[in-house]
């Protein structure tokens, strides 16, 4: 699945990703593949992207917001403020603050 992250300044997180966990109005959850459609508030929290393989990333392409686990190499994260996320046809887009 095809995931975006996108800010009011910037895109901070473009690619094909495994799974991400998001912190929603009513507590965490987990998106896998083929989810069904969706469109939810996020709260102020972390957003675990998990990757394939981090080999496809580029980390000096990654935004700076965008943090590498140091212990799981498939694991990426991005703090937000708040946002929406809409999930539709295996695309998320997260518009975040």
């Amino acid at each position: 699945m095809y995931l975006e992250i996108v800010s009011p300044e910037a895109t901070l997180f473009s690619s094909e990703i495994d799974a991400v966990t998001v912190p929603g109005a009513d507590g965490e959850f987990e998106m896998l593949n083929h989810h069904a459609a969706i469109v939810s508030l996020l709260t102020a929290g972390i957003v675990k992207i998990k990757v394939h393989s981090q080999a496809h990333l580029d980390y000096d392409e990654l935004h700076p917001e965008v943090i590498p686990h140091m212990s799981d190499t498939k694991m990426l994260t991005v703090a937000i403020k708040s946002g929406t996320l809409e999930s539709k046809d295996n695309k998320i887009i997260i518009l975040a603050d």
